[in-house]
Formats: structure tokens, sequence, C-alpha cells
């Protein structure tokens, strides 16, 4: 089977319900980002961090895959298929597909905030404080921050370079460094980008762009992949 790439943002998921830092003006909930997203706002205010994420996780666990995420987990009968996906859910994995990257951290699982490395999986929708890892550090969300470094890009950027076939879903490539994934791929491979304002995103050759949203969309996406398989 061919190997076939899909870059998803948060419109895919915006469609579930799941709301975006980018829907109200860098409002997110009623939270400035910047006051729950960065390592400072961890160290001034870890409990109102933590009270945000759980919310999110809350929301996130009622949420449940659209057409595009459940679109996604049939194409693996057909392509060899990685989702390399910005969003922190798991509404990827719970529409049955089995290979999936997540550049910026799963909201479903916790990290030691002493050491990174240490990822555990959260019973339920709340973490709380006094959550501690083996090494006794406050546990805190397994998320990557604004300022901090997105440790799976190097993977994301390798597997990208073998693609076939590349698709993005969901964002109209002007977050980075995920953005430059489209870059990545060789210039020879067919790609198709599918949202409903697709941005500027400058020389990309072979390039295929379907103007809609993710759930609606999804079938144009899936018809021109198969008529390429």
């Amino acid at each position: 089977m061919k190997k076939l790439v899909v870059l998803t943002g948060a419109g895919i998921s915006a469609e579930s319900g799941l709301q975006t830092f980018r829907d109200e003006g860098g409002l997110w909930e009623g939270y400035n980002v910047y006051d729950v997203a960065t390592p400072g706002a961890w160290f001034k205010n870890p409990r109102m961090v933590q009270d945000f994420y759980n919310l999110r996780r809350k929301a996130v666990l009622e949420a449940q895959p659209n057409s595009a995420h459940i679109g996604l987990a049939e194409l693996e009968h057909y392509y060899d298929i990685t989702i390399i996906t910005q969003n922190i859910d798991d509404l990827h994995e719970r529409a049955g597909s089995t290979n999936v990257l997540h550049l910026h951290g799963e909201i479903t699982k916790a990290q030691s905030s002493s050491n990174p490395e240490l990822i555990y999986p959260i019973d339920g929708w709340e973490l709380k404080m006094g959550d501690t890892c083996e090494l006794g550090s406050q546990l805190r969300p397994h998320i990557v921050w604004f300022g901090e470094q997105v440790p799976r890009m190097y993977e994301a950027e390798k597997i990208t370079e073998k693609a076939e076939l590349f698709a993005v879903i969901g964002t109209s490539l002007q977050v980075y460094p995920a953005a430059g994934l489209i870059h990545s791929a060789m210039q020879s491979v067919p790609k198709i980008l599918l949202d409903p304002k697709p941005g500027v995103i400058g020389n990309v050759q072979n390039l295929t762009v379907i103007a809609d949203k993710a759930g609606t969309g999804i079938k144009r996406l899936m018809e021109l992949l198969l008529a390429i398989n």
C-alpha cells in the first residue's frame, strides 16, 4: 500500500464541538492563552492552568469523532496511513485510526513537571494538584505549551519525507513549525489541502485545494485519494 501522511489541525476537532484558541481573538473558553498555556503561566498559577485543562479534558471526553475522523480511519483499508495531528484530543484514535502522532501532546495524559519523559494516562477528566509522578513532582498536562520545543517535530518531518501522498485537513497552515511539514514532502508527491479558508502557503507543487469544512469535504478528499490509488 502507498504511504499516505495526513496533517490535521484544529478545524477537524472544531466540528466535534471543541473550541480552539483562535476562535475568539486569542481567547480559549474565556482565557487568554498566555495565562494558561505557557511555562510561565504554570510557574505563576499552576492551579488555574490545571483547572483550565481539566475543563478542556472534560470537553474532549464528552465529544465524539465526526465524519472526517471516521473517513480517515476508513482509509487504513487502502493506504499505509500516518496521521500527524496538531490536536491534543483523542478523536482520531476513537474513530479507529491506529497510527497517530501527536505533535502538541495529548490532553488525556499527564507528565512529570520535573521530567517530561515520565508520562502517565489520566483516569477520567480531572488532574489534581497534589497528584505526583514517581519522583514526587507535581503532574502537569502532557501538552506542548507556547515557548516549548515540539519534541516530535523531527520524527514528523522524517515521516513526511517518505510520504507518497500528503494531505492537510482542518488547518490553514499558519501555525509553525507544523505548517512547514507540507514543504518536507517531496515536490513530486500529490498534495491535497482541505480547509474552508486555506491560507497563503508559498510555492507548493502538485497541490489540490478543497475549500470546505473537514466534515463535508472529507468525501471529496477520499474520492481524490482513491482515484490516485
